[in-house]
């Protein structure tokens, strides 16, 4: 038991020293992490702690490791955030309404945050990939829509806000099958999404925060609309819908 306490503490005691040099400023991203061999003696644990300590912030994404070359600092934190997500909302049997509230509040601050940051060439930007909307083929509707969505929460300037938000857009993704899809086939539901967008970039173009509130709750209301409607698309752990 003691031995194993005490292992704990030593892979524990490498992933805290790596994040004193992050802080420091002495290891940033892209940075390449000292080698085992070194980290093992400067902190005195044995190899094994120092492998598990990698392991685990590999795990996390913290890092990445390449063979031969080393393990640098990457920071890439959407593929754990969405697989942390995915079996925290099966463990809880979250349901999808509970996720859209989450993302609604998500995307309308990020919009209200865009109102303030963005720039006329990036609503430009917005415009066209609405404006595209309507005449694409369904399948690029479907990565239009996400673009459109992503754009808008990049221009927030708020790094959590974009991968929560990327995350919770993966989670929809795996657990409402083609819903995208779905919403964008029908003609109705499609024009209505795109009135949607186009309100929102007009509260943009406008910096109008009230329009801002208009806009996604507009957009909200076609999606959980269509989740009623669809019912049996909506998936538990238990299986009850």
């Amino acid at each position: 038991m003691e031995d194993r306490e005490l292992h704990k503490k030593s892979y524990i005691k490498v992933i805290d020293y790596i994040k004193n040099q992050i802080r420091d400023g002495r290891l940033s991203m892209g940075g390449k992490l000292p080698a085992e061999r070194e980290l093992s003696i400067i902190l005195g644990v044995s190899r094994n702690s120092v492998r598990e300590a990698i392991r685990t912030m590999d795990i996390m994404g913290v890092i990445s490791s390449q063979q031969g070359a080393g393990n640098y600092l990457t920071g890439n934190f959407e593929n754990n955030l969405v697989e942390s997500l995915s079996m925290m909302f099966l463990l809880n049997q979250i349901n999808y309404q509970q996720v859209s509230q989450l993302r609604r509040g998500l995307e309308l601050q990020a919009l209200l945050l865009a109102i303030d940051n963005i720039s006329d060439e990036n609503i430009k930007k917005l415009d066209e990939i609405n404006s595209k909307l309507e005449h694409e083929t369904e399948e690029n509707n479907v990565i239009l829509d996400k673009k459109l969505h992503y754009n808008i929460a990049i221009a927030s300037n708020n790094t959590l806000i974009v991968d929560i938000l990327q995350a919770l857009s993966e989670l929809i993704d795996q657990f409402i099958v083609d819903l995208r899809r779905e919403i964008l086939s029908s003609n109705d539901s499609k024009l209505l999404l795109i009135e949607a967008h186009t309100e929102m970039i007009k509260s943009l173009v406008n910096r109008d925060k009230n329009l801002a509130y208009e806009a996604i709750n507009k957009h909200f209301g076609i999606i959980d609309e269509k989740l009623k409607s669809n019912s049996d698309k909506l998936i538990k752990i238990n299986g009850k819908k």
